[in-house]
């Protein structure tokens, strides 16, 4: 359902204004409002509010409220003549409904009628009065047929619009009734734009320039003057509070003026973000010219600024306002000061400089947004008066204006382009020389930045005085890292250019430079120590060895008694292990299974298992072993065939069927003849290396075989007293023959009994351990016999028998521990880069541009003149024969030039030799080469630069 917002609007206006009617009948006539039947429910239509109330109310039927009111109940724009003169809102009436709106829909099938269309549209038109008459002798049918659905049909040519009919009743022509003209109507060929050259900024640079400076001349209308100009009066309230502030200051009342430079300073200081120059036309020369009144404070000058490009030279204190004073230095040294007490001055003289330094300050606190610090450096006059603030008296009146001029500076030397005679450089360079730390940090630092925001022009630093150029040297050794990081930045602009390298070279030593720049690379170094691993720490096997083990004879009497191949399996077992990565030659294993076996079997009459077969066996034991042919080339050439078992290696010591391990006895002995040729060749002392179970039966046979000790008829040894030694090896208690009882040595020997057999139990923990001992001492000890039960081998009777079981894998395995390197490391000071948090940091601060200006010096040393004289000097002397030159002035050049040294004049390296026909790369980085590999070691953020360093100092063929 559509709804007509206009007629809803007006129904709930109509209901309101009857509502109201009724409230002022009541309120304001003191009359009894009218029921809900004469306002709400009859016509608006009427006369005064006060022929409607209840007292003269007269009742009308529907019909004829409907007949006085039309067909829709809107009100009638016939007003009632009465009006009570008692109210003037007597006589109000309603305001009368508006037409509806008939929103227009076009017909989008109609199409462009013909010229014989059109001619028949217009003979009606010729004759009005007819076709008046026919339209009004038409107009009933048509209305009282406008719902019927069959349409009457019409005589005569036909009417785009009949009688409010609708629209899309138009004439539609065929194609054929077009006209050839407009078929072949062709459109005219598009004619190319003509296109000119605007002037731009960039197109045109110098033409802008003319119109700024143009417009910065006094009495230049401004932008805002002519826009304020074209405003009808009485639309604005009155300038702002910073129009009101300019006009202040250009006033030149010095009241004004101080309100104004009051509200500047707390302007520039709280929206200095916001506040530019360029949006207030005379406020840069405004400032620029009242701070050039100190002049007449403390000189007979006043300074003034001229802008007119074709003025000649005029008075001392007329500036030139376009391209700046080029004498300004030469003009301020003629000025005669003024008698100027630092302690007590006049009122005026105190107000005057206040208002002065609020200028300044203002000025200062405006160019710290690079907007206005870009509009102030295009201003020229900016640098006539830094020049005057700095070349000020030495006075404590004029510190704070100093400072201010320094910060001024600082701000727009990166948009400006000073060459060595400019007169602000020069007196920046003056600044150099005071003894304030504030002044020489901000002279630094804004000589440094001089045209860093140019695109092609650099800062080369000339015509620095020797002078400053020691006091740099000096301030190196400061603890102080502002100010050294302020010299480092300076020298390394200096030392970029080649011509000032000469100048260095002459007028300072600069191997004392190299000095202190080499120390510097660890300025404030933190260094610490990390052990990096080599290899880590891992399981590994004993170092296999060719040598099988000796079968003791208690273990090879029990193998006698076995058959094959369970002989062969449990020797294997006894004397071998598992190991994947170790091998043994076949022939080295068979040959120590005959020489164990071969001799005892035939006093028995029993035949030895063959070879074949005895190699086959091994892969039953050992499910990992197996017979290989490793190919080799020999040492003549020739490839030699080795045959292997892989996958086993002979044991440290042997074991028992019950995996118990034999402890060997270290009791060193008198070698015999072979042995002893044996032992010098090999440095080896010469062991008992009997195998025994227990710890017990060891005891035992200490005391038997190497004590010479009889046990008595009861089977116990007797405690007496005599002259023993203790040779177990690596004992050092009794290495030589003292007098003490039996029991005393063997209490000690004891020990060394307890020891083996505990490391033997660590090194080994999958072993058995021995048997406990019996009580009743040494001999006590009953050990199992060699057929019985707990042997699990076969019986003499040659019953079944089960082999013991071995384990996975024997725990002969060492831990070798990881092999590491203690690294020492320093710890410059480093940044991230914002824009790519996640690369490692990059070195950064004072050992950074220590680096750099020693790269520097090594690239653009060789390219110097000293360079030439050097290597020249030094090639005439080496044809002389180094014979003394008769020229005393060629000596006094010699000597000032340092050229011809053979013996470095470092003092930190005494007596250091160089080639005499070395260059200055030679001479400034030999004495601290080896520092410099020191930090290349240690300092991985400034490895790369040393890097690049070396490279420079390698010498050119």
């Amino acid at each position: 359902m559509r709804h007509n917002a206009p007629a809803d609007a007006y129904t709930l206006k109509q209901i309101f204004y009857k509502n109201l009617a009724a409230y002022e009948i009541k309120t304001v006539h003191n009359k009894e409002p009218p029921p809900p039947e004469i306002l709400e429910f009859t016509t608006a239509k009427g006369g005064s509010l006060l022929t409607r109330t209840l007292e003269n109310f007269t009742a009308r039927s529907l019909k004829g409220d409907k007949e006085d009111s039309g067909d829709d109940g809107t009100p009638s724009r016939e007003r009632s003549t009465v009006d009570t003169p008692n109210s003037a809102r007597a006589s109000r009436g309603l305001r009368e409904a508006p037409a509806p709106r008939v929103i227009f829909h076009p017909d989008t099938n109609s199409t462009r009628q013909t010229r014989h269309a059109g001619s028949a549209q217009q003979q009606p038109a010729a004759n009005p009065s007819s076709n008046s008459n026919s339209q009004n002798s038409q107009q009933p049918p048509s209305h009282s047929q406008s719902h019927s659905s069959t349409p009457i049909p019409s005589h005569g040519p036909p009417h785009a619009h009949q009688n409010r009919g609708s629209a899309s009743v138009m004439y539609n022509p065929g194609p054929d009734h077009s006209h050839h003209l407009v078929q072949s109507f062709q459109p005219p060929p598009l004619q190319p734009l003509q296109l000119r050259i605007v002037d731009t900024p960039t197109s045109n640079p110098e033409l802008f320039n003319k119109r700024r400076r143009l417009l910065r001349q006094p009495g230049t209308s401004s932008t805002s003057a002519l826009v304020r100009a074209a405003l009808p009066p009485g639309s604005l309230d009155g300038p702002n509070i910073y129009e009101r502030c300019l006009l202040a200051l250009r006033s030149g009342i010095r009241a004004e003026q101080a309100f104004g430079l009051n509200h500047l300073v707390k302007i520039s200081f709280e929206r200095g973000d916001k506040y530019k120059f360029a949006q207030f036309s005379g406020l840069a020369e405004g400032l620029t010219e009242f701070a050039l009144g100190v002049g007449s404070l403390f000189y007979n000058v006043e300074w003034i600024i001229s802008n007119d490009p074709d003025a000649d030279d005029g008075d001392i204190g007329e500036l030139d306002g376009i391209n700046g004073t080029l004498d300004i230095l030469e003009r301020i040294a003629q000025l005669k000061p003024k008698d100027v007490q630092d302690n007590f001055q006049p009122s005026e003289f105190t107000d005057h400089m206040t208002l002065v330094t609020e200028a300044v300050l203002t000025i200062r606190n405006m160019v710290m947004l690079p907007d206005n610090a870009w509009f102030m450096a295009d201003y020229a006059p900016i640098k006539d008066l830094l020049c005057i603030l700095l070349h000020l008296p030495d006075m404590d009146l004029t510190v704070e204006l100093k400072h201010f001029a320094l910060d001024i500076a600082e701000q727009i030397t990166p948009n400006l382009v000073l060459e060595s005679d400019d007169p602000l450089y020069q007196t920046l360079l003056g600044q150099l020389k005071s003894n304030d730390r504030g002044t020489i940090l901000t002279a630094l630092r804004a000589i440094g930045r001089i045209s860093m925001n140019h695109a092609t022009e650099t800062n080369k630093l000339h015509d620095v005085p020797v002078s400053v150029l020691q006091n740099l040297m000096d301030w190196l050794l400061l603890n102080d890292d502002e100010l050294v990081d302020a010299c480092l930045d300076f020298l390394y602009q200096y030392t970029a250019v080649v011509p000032n390298l000469d100048t260095l070279i002459k007028g300072t030593n600069v191997e004392h430079l190299v000095i202190h720049l080499v120390r510097l690379l660890s300025h404030g170094a933190k260094r610490y120590h990390k052990d990096i691993v080599v290899s880590e720490a891992r399981i590994v096997y004993d170092p296999p060895s060719e040598q099988v083990v000796s079968i003791p004879p208690d273990l090879l009497e029990r193998l006698l008694t076995m058959e094959e191949p369970e002989r062969t399996h449990q020797w294997v077992r006894c004397t071998f292990e598992e190991d994947p990565d170790a091998q043994v030659t076949q022939i080295a294993i068979w040959q120590a299974y005959n020489a164990a076996f071969l001799e005892p079997l035939k006093r028995t009459g029993r035949s030895m298992i063959n070879a074949a077969e005895f190699i086959r066996n091994i892969s039953s034991v050992y499910h990992t072993a197996g017979a290989q042919v490793f190919r080799e080339q020999g040492p003549t050439g020739e490839v030699q065939s080795r045959f292997i078992i892989r996958g086993i290696r002979p044991r440290a010591f042997p074991i028992s069927p019950e995996n118990r391990g034999y402890l060997g006895c270290q009791w060193t002995r008198q070698p015999t003849s072979d042995e002893q040729q044996q032992q010098q060749q090999q440095h080896q002392h010469m062991v008992c290396g009997a195998w025994h179970l227990t710890t017990e039966s060891m005891w035992n046979h200490i005391l038997t075989q190497h004590l010479g000790e009889a046990p008595g008829t009861d089977n116990k040894f007797s405690n007496k007293e005599g002259t023993y030694s203790c040779h177990w090896d690596s004992c050092r208690r009794y290495p030589t023959p003292t007098k003490l009882n039996l029991m005393q040595l063997m209490m000690h020997i004891k020990t060394h009994l307890k020891a083996e057999e505990a490391r033997h139990n660590a090194l080994y923990p999958a072993l058995q351990p021995p048997p406990t001992p019996a009580a009743g001492g040494p001999g006590g000890a009953t050990e199992p016999f060699p057929g019985g039960p707990a042997s699990g081998m076969t019986t003499p009777g040659g019953g079944p028998v089960q082999v013991a079981p071995s384990p996975k894998r024997s725990k002969t395995r060492v831990i070798k521990p990881a092999s590491t390197i203690s690294l020492t490391f320093e710890e410059t000071a480093s940044v991230r880069d914002e824009r790519n948090p996640n690369v490692p940091p990059q070195a950064a601060g004072i050992p950074l541009s220590a680096v750099l200006i020693l790269r520097n010096i090594a690239r653009n040393v060789v390219k110097t003149d000293a360079e030439e004289r050097l290597r020249k000097q030094s090639r005439k002397r080496l044809g002389d024969g180094q014979e003394e030159d008769d020229n005393d002035e060629a000596k006094e050049e010699e000597e000032e030039e340092g050229a011809l040294v053979v013996v470095s004049t470092v003092p930190s390296y005494p007596g250091l030799v160089v080639s005499a026909d070395a260059g200055w790369n030679e001479r400034l980085f030999r004495p601290v080469m080896p520092r410099l590999w020191e930090v290349f070691c240690e300092n991985r953020l400034l490895a790369p630069y040393i890097t690049s360093l070396f490279k420079l100092l390698e010498p050119v063929e």
